[in-house]
């Protein structure tokens, strides 16, 4: 019997957030489909069955009729660069495929009659925030382009939704994503890996000889960047509720944080890690990268009360023992 949930267009899909959320949406009864174009992303990130377009979200020769053809009820955006310290030295880079290339994205989505768009957002919109935990109506001051180019993308989106009847939106601000698929389905995979735990994990299993921590004279109790960690599998089970949201109120769009609401420095997650680990792993203090905020820490309350969502995985060495045995299998992999 054909799924009654309309059909979701996953750019982005083959990544690791974005390949999280494929699995949500095909647990919760949805069909997918996955737009990227594999810059970071991989085949093997997404179901052999899922149909996957390879193409630029910003070629509109490429979402038009891919939208138009498929009959698309539903967007979940999640293509984009992502690296705070590549932003601050390559910003056009990143005000081209995430700004312009979201903005394109959107033309084609309303040309479409797309109704819906769940925007893959940042807690760096909020930049160096003045107090945790932050809420929606906090501040919106970025300290890098990474987290400029995304909050384009929201004002974007918060002036056209008004302006486009029959259109509505949820951007979600992420804060720190971590951990993969409790299954071992899907994981992060992404070449260059500049994320604390996936970098920390491969120095767990060898694939590096040890873990840089970037900067210990910050303004927190032990010098360390603090960060509110969410598992990804808990993350992409917020985008279906969202999704389920504005389905069961297609006028009202919505921004949320997703966060636990508690933050862990980059010295505590590393000592989570050689405890679950059971070995310690290599560490060097360095010099503080760029565009860092010292603290960043969510209420998600928000979410919470206005969506089904509640997190399920909410315990730090869980997250971190789903990514270690994702890492492991990967080396397996790779050794085989």
């Amino acid at each position: 019997m054909p799924s009654t949930k309309p059909l979701v267009l996953v750019t982005g899909g083959a990544g690791y957030i974005g390949s999280h959320a494929v699995l949500a949406l095909r647990d919760s009864g949805y069909p997918v489909i996955v737009l990227d174009d594999l810059s970071n992303g991989t085949r093997e990130a997404i179901p052999a069955d899922v149909e996957l377009v390879v193409g630029d979200v910003g070629d509109r020769s490429v979402t038009d009729p891919l939208l138009r053809d498929k009959g698309v009820g539903a967007i979940m955006h999640f293509a984009g660069s992502i690296v705070v310290p590549e932003s601050v030295t390559d910003p056009i880079k990143y005000y081209s495929n995430n700004s312009a290339a979201s903005l394109s994205l959107i033309r084609s989505a309303i040309e479409a009659g797309v109704p819906h768009l769940v925007f893959s957002s940042t807690a760096a919109v909020y930049g160096a925030a003045e107090r945790v935990p932050i809420v929606e109506s906090d501040p919106l001051l970025p300290i890098n382009p990474y987290g400029a180019s995304k909050l384009m993308t929201e004002r974007m989106l918060a002036d056209i939704a008004p302006a486009t009847p029959g259109f509505s939106y949820a951007a979600l601000r992420y804060f720190n994503v971590a951990g993969a698929d409790p299954q071992g389905r899907s994981g992060q995979r992404g070449k260059g890996a500049t994320h604390l735990l996936k970098v920390a994990c491969e120095a767990a299993v060898g694939k590096r000889d040890k873990v840089q921590v970037f900067g210990t004279d910050y303004p927190t109790p032990d010098g360390t960047c603090i960060r509110d960690y969410i598992h990804v599998a808990d993350l992409a089970d917020a985008h279906v509720a969202v999704l389920e949201a504005l389905l069961a109120d297609p006028a009202t769009s919505r921004i949320h944080n997703c966060g636990y609401g508690k933050g862990f420095s980059v010295l505590e997650m590393l000592d989570a890690l050689d405890r679950v680990n059971g070995t310690p792993v290599p560490r060097e203090m360095g010099p503080r990268r760029a565009g860092d905020p010292p603290q960043l820490v969510a209420d998600s309350s928000g979410l919470q009360s206005q969506t089904s969502w509640r997190p399920k995985r909410n315990d730090v060495e869980q997250i971190i023992a789903d990514a270690l045995r994702w890492e492991k299998k990967l080396l397996e992999e790779s050794q085989a």
